[in-house]
């Protein structure tokens, strides 16, 4: 089988036929660290599964302000998901920048519906993928409300040991939702311990 398709369906395993419909609708697109995959107010059809590499999602406020949403690493999917996923139809509300050189592939929303009907396996392998991305959100709000910036940190470095040796200090910072200021003086109380 595919090498490519054990690991974006996580060893699923497919007959020849489907495995052929699959890679057929799967593009291969790289990119290099500061281009974008996406930009806001752009309008969005695909999703795409990372190969290698490092994404960040974020938002810009009104005044200014980033607000980073996710980051993305090898074997994790990615898009805007408010306007892939929305029930209005809408652009892109976020940026999608690399930060580390990235092997995608991409697929249409269209030809990943269409796969879902025709080959459960990968509805339901979709569905499980999303039921874990929506705890993790919601895992990741309560947090945001409930923990303290230096527990958000030692939880982010707990979760996701792969993802900060590829990400600036104010990604982060904006990931955690405080200043850089704060993350430099969490860390320095760590390492004091």
């Amino acid at each position: 089988m595919s090498e490519i398709l054990l690991q974006v369906f996580k060893g699923t395993l497919f007959t020849k036929k489907e495995e052929q419909l699959i890679l057929n609708k799967l593009k291969r697109k790289t990119l290099k660290k500061g281009e974008f995959l996406l930009k806001a107010d752009e309008k969005v059809k695909d999703l795409h599964f990372i190969e290698e590499g490092c994404l960040r999602t974020y938002f810009i406020d009104s005044s200014g302000k980033e607000h980073t949403l996710q980051f993305a690493i090898n074997g994790w999917w990615i898009s805007d998901y408010i306007a892939l996923f929305g029930k209005e139809k809408t652009k892109s509300v976020s940026y999608i920048e690399c930060i580390k050189e990235s092997v995608l592939y991409k697929i249409s929303k269209e030809d990943f519906d269409d796969l879902c009907n025709e080959i459960p396996k990968i509805s339901n392998f979709h569905i499980k993928n999303l039921e874990s991305a929506f705890a993790a959100f919601q895992r990741r709000i309560l947090e945001n409300l409930t923990f303290s910036a230096k527990q958000r940190y030692l939880n982010f470095i707990k979760t996701y040991p792969n993802i900060e040796q590829n990400v600036k200090n104010y990604h982060i910072a904006s990931y955690l939702g405080i200043t850089n200021e704060s993350l430099s003086r969490i860390r320095k109380e760590i390492a004091n311990e």
